[in-house]
């Protein structure tokens, strides 16, 4: 009766873990991250599993908060990608745990940027790799080459935590350990005894759903993260050879903030060249740059219709982009350039960046002011 007993007491000892909470209590999101990536709920019960969150809660926590907030503009953007592909934003927490929301770092295997790319994978989605110009280190384009990427490993395998361990090891390796072990259930396959995969593979799939589950159970509690592109960044151009000093300072922001937003430019400074470059700027501060940039040369020669000049417009009920268009003499185009616009459908309200002519503009000043 007493070694009963004892066997009873041990077994909810092991159940219960991080301070007497099971991870469905300590993280009310479990179910839904695990759904997300065709993880069957019963492995929050998964006795390796409880022991690794047990062991790395607090850590990972950390780890988190400082993502999230180096991620404050970058997080946005990788969400918004992420949907518009029709993919799971939870996704958005792969750069979390492979670089932390740093658009630079490079790991001992020469993985690099936001994503971790190594050189192969990145030429393989036409991502430019050379010693002045890393375009892994582009957040915006290197989100876009993983989009395309992480689609690639989901059609192979059909099953997303498939394809996240394949994001870390290779496709070649988790084909292997599928052959090897006969299945692809994710608790056969990360077994500690018969390590079908690295020991790292293992290891990262239970941190990447860690930090799914930390995150998504904040939202829980403060509100959904906003994927807006409002809140995110968006590529403007500018002249080759720009120095981002010079950017920072006319967008009225740090400059350390603006360089780790463009870290695929070497020490601050665009590719010198002819014609014009992208560069990441917060989407807060398009309305600034458009109206205090100018990137025309002093030698261009004039053109009647050039559209030099940027005028601000609220939305209202039922307008359209044809009719704001034929308001201020402009084109669809050059306004759906100007403000990134995906969508046809304009929100009342919305804050559009409106080209217009030099002398549309002085019209417009002259109305003003009467």
């Amino acid at each position: 009766m007493k070694s009963a007993v004892w066997f009873l007491l041990c077994f909810l000892s092991g159940t219960l873990s991080l301070s007497g909470e099971t991870i469905p209590q300590k993280y009310p999101s479990y179910a839904y991250v695990l759904s997300e990536f065709d993880i069957d709920a019963s492995y929050a019960y998964d006795r390796v599993f409880e022991t690794f969150v047990q062991h790395h809660d607090i850590q990972f926590k950390r780890l988190y908060k400082r993502s999230q907030q180096r991620g404050e503009f970058l997080l946005p953007m990788v969400q918004r990608q992420l949907i518009e592909a029709g993919l799971s934003d939870l996704l958005a927490y792969l750069p979390m745990i492979e670089s932390g929301f740093h658009t630079d770092i490079q790991s001992p295997k020469k993985a690099k940027g936001l994503w971790q790319f190594m050189p192969s994978t990145a030429t393989e989605y036409n991502l430019t790799v050379c010693h002045s110009y890393d375009e892994r280190c582009d957040p915006v384009n290197a989100t876009e080459a993983a989009v395309l990427h992480l689609q690639r490993l989901y059609r192979k395998f059909g099953k997303w935590y498939l394809a996240v361990m394949a994001y870390n090891c290779g496709e070649g390796r988790v084909s292997q350990a599928i052959r090897k072990a006969g299945s692809d259930e994710l608790s056969t396959l990360i077994d500690e005894r018969a390590k079908y995969l690295p020991k790292e593979t293992r290891e990262y799939i239970k941190r990447f759903l860690l930090v799914a589950m930390i995150g998504e159970s904040e939202t829980i509690d403060f509100g959904n993260i906003n994927t807006s592109q409002e809140s995110g960044i968006v590529q403007v151009e500018v002249k080759g050879g720009t120095d981002l000093r010079d950017i920072a300072l006319l967008l009225k922001m740090e400059s350390e903030v603006l360089a780790s937003l463009n870290s695929q430019y070497k020490k601050g400074r665009v590719t010198s060249g002819p014609g014009s470059y992208k560069i990441a700027i917060p989407y807060e501060k398009l309305i600034r740059f458009y109206l205090h940039y100018n990137p025309v040369p002093e030698e261009a020669a004039e053109v009647a219709d050039r559209k030099e000049h940027f005028v601000s417009h609220i939305v209202s009920e039922g307008e359209t982009l044809k009719k704001i268009a034929e308001k201020y003499r402009t084109s669809i185009p050059e306004i759906r350039a100007a403000n990134h616009l995906r969508e046809s459908n304009l929100l009342p309200e919305r804050l559009l960046i409106i080209p217009v002519t030099e002398e549309k503009f002085e019209s417009l000043v002259r109305g003003q002011s009467q």
